[in-house]
């Protein structure tokens, strides 16, 4: 038995480029982080996620949480995945070759394609296919297979978006504070 420091994954160098971590990022048992990836600080990455950075570079901008059994990877020559400032990316989403820009919202199981843009302050939702191509505007919901916008977005649900954001930054510190209070009564 164990806890989690924070500090479990696999971190892959492949052809001779070595994934570059900022030493705050909270990485999980189970995560694999391959090539050429740079994540940013205060990011967390959760159980059994893949991020491939194997035939195009994968960029996370700080504050953004990965969470558990997501996929990200990329286009080789095409399209890089790019994903900006306090992003949150529910479970089991893939992101392929695609641009998020800050403060969104990824709902659990989403599929965002190669070549979409998601712009800030956007939600898309739980099971949303973002088709390739597709652009979603800013401060917008949207929903469906494939993906449609639904509404703009409220302060309110602006404000849903922070608190998830913030939600996981305070896991990390619950899970560092177990983690040391564990190691220390060993």
């Amino acid at each position: 038995m164990h806890t989690e420091t924070g500090m479990s994954g696999s971190i892959i160098t492949f052809k001779g480029i070595t994934p570059k971590i900022h030493p705050s990022v909270f990485i999980c048992e189970g995560v694999k982080i391959i090539g050429d990836v740079e994540i940013g600080e205060d990011c967390s990455i959760w159980y059994n996620t893949v991020v491939r950075g194997d035939v195009n570079y994968i960029r996370i901008g700080k504050g953004t949480n990965i969470q558990d059994l997501s996929m990200l990877h990329v286009t080789k020559k095409y399209y890089p995945l790019t994903i900006g400032d306090n992003v949150v990316v529910g479970h089991s989403v893939t992101l392929h070759g695609a641009t998020i820009h800050n403060n969104c919202l990824i709902g659990i199981g989403a599929l965002v394609l190669d070549g979409s843009i998601i712009h800030s302050s956007s939600i898309v939702a739980a099971g949303a296919v973002i088709i390739e191509g597709f652009i979603v505007p800013e401060r917008t919901l949207v929903a469906g297979v494939p993906a449609k916008v639904i509404r703009r977005l409220t302060d309110e649900d602006i404000e849903r978006i922070n608190t998830i954001s913030r939600n996981y930054k305070d896991y990390v510190q619950e899970y560092r504070l177990y983690s040391n209070l564990n190691y220390k009564n060993v």
